[in-house]
């Protein structure tokens, strides 16, 4: 256990102690002399020297103590070294309380659920798909490097990250019995079409209609799910989906719209022009030709037909599956899943340890200041104050 200063300068005000010494200097208590006439002619001695005195020594004492303790305070205390090694266990919620009873009869054993702010075991259980490999590397720096760790989980885990945990001490991972809720899958709202096409060249657009169609009764919404249009009508707003099936290089109006954050559909003969990004396949065929291409246009994306959407160059038109591949491609991308086995998530060790965190002294000298200025000032606000004599 150490004292340790993290603003040393603040010590400076110890001179501040030199103040109550002086005031109480200044205002001794002056002894008036009284003339006698019998005593007029006596010879006079020298007078004694004086000794420097203070008057009422516990008020002295009391003030000095209290700028001392400021003065501490404005330097900013901590304590290290006095950290709780006792070892945690804690339990994954969905994990049966009594897992977690025959820990409760071994000394200095720390129960808590795993979930946010650790609460202790015998609390309310918490809700289920809590981030688990957040709290877990959370917990790990938080605890000090020496102090064991016993986690308690279900066979399989609601609340998983993209990887295993890397913490920085052993962890006795055990399953235990127990079950968490799945979570439902989320489900998105089907893709708004907003076609927009050359004048005349209504080629393909049934195909995308009955597409729209099929999403509809899915989503129960009175709006329609396509509206379609000529090149030269006014863009939708970027919760859209945007067919342009338009020949020709890529006005720049619609690039914008793309670079924004919007979703492009883009026929075969429509080009992009420019430095653009690698393409990726977002569709292949039943052979693994392309279909669709893909392109990051800024913070948008731009998907592109291979193909004219005709069945004699693209047969997938007419395949019962295609409203499904079309929604899906058009698709906000689904959330990765967080629901995985407890034995392919146990955490692995190698992390670099954390530096325990030393104890701020601040609000504990603020409460004493506090106490001590109120007793000061009883003492120097009461009726009988003692004078030297």
């Amino acid at each position: 256990m150490s004292l340790a200063f993290l603003l040393p300068a603040g010590l400076a005000a110890f001179a501040a102690l030199l103040l109550p010494l002086l005031l109480h200097l200044a205002r001794r208590h002056e002894q008036k002399h009284t003339d006698f006439a019998a005593l007029r002619w006596l010879r006079q001695k020298p007078k004694p020297r004086h000794r420097i005195r203070f008057d009422e020594w516990p008020l002295l004492l009391l003030r000095l103590l209290l700028l001392a303790l400021l003065a501490l305070w404005l330097a900013r205390p901590v304590l290290s070294g006095m950290e709780n090694d006792a070892p945690w266990v804690v339990a994954v919620p969905g994990v049966a309380p009594t897992e977690a009873a025959a820990y409760a009869t071994q000394d200095n054993v720390r129960l808590h659920w795993l979930a946010p702010g650790f609460p202790q075991l015998d609390e309310a259980r918490p809700a289920d798909g809590v981030p688990i490999g957040s709290l877990l590397r959370e917990l790990d720096a938080t605890l000090p490097a020496g102090t064991a760790l016993t986690v308690l989980v279900p066979a399989t885990l609601q609340g998983a990250d993209a990887q295993r945990p890397l913490l920085s001490r052993d962890v006795t991972w055990k399953v235990v019995v127990g079950a968490m809720r799945a979570d439902a899958a989320p489900s998105s709202p089907p893709p708004v079409l907003a076609v927009r096409h050359a004048p005349g060249d209504e080629a393909g657009l049934r195909y995308l209609r009955a597409a729209a169609q099929a999403w509809a009764p899915a989503s129960g919404a009175s709006s329609p799910a396509i509206t379609v249009g000529t090149g030269d009508q006014p863009l939708p707003s970027s919760k859209h989906r945007l067919v342009w099936l338009a020949p020709g290089a890529l006005p720049a109006p619609v690039r914008q719209w793309i670079s924004a954050g919007g979703t492009a559909l883009l026929g075969e003969k429509t080009r992009i022009e420019g430095a653009a990004p690698a393409t990726t396949v977002a569709w292949r065929d039943a052979r693994g030709n392309a279909l669709v291409e893909s392109t990051r246009i800024g913070t948008g994306r731009a998907l592109r037909f291979t193909r004219a959407l005709d069945p004699a160059a693209m047969p997938e038109l007419l395949e019962p599956t295609f409203p499904h591949r079309l929604r899906a491609l058009l698709s906000d991308p689904a959330p990765p899943p967080t629901r995985v086995l407890a034995t392919d998530y146990a955490p692995r060790t190698g992390a670099a340890p954390y530096a325990a965190a030393p104890r701020d002294l601040q609000p504990w000298l603020a409460l004493l200041v506090a106490l001590l200025v109120l007793v000061e000032r009883w003492f120097a606000t009461r009726r009988q104050r003692g004078v030297t004599p």
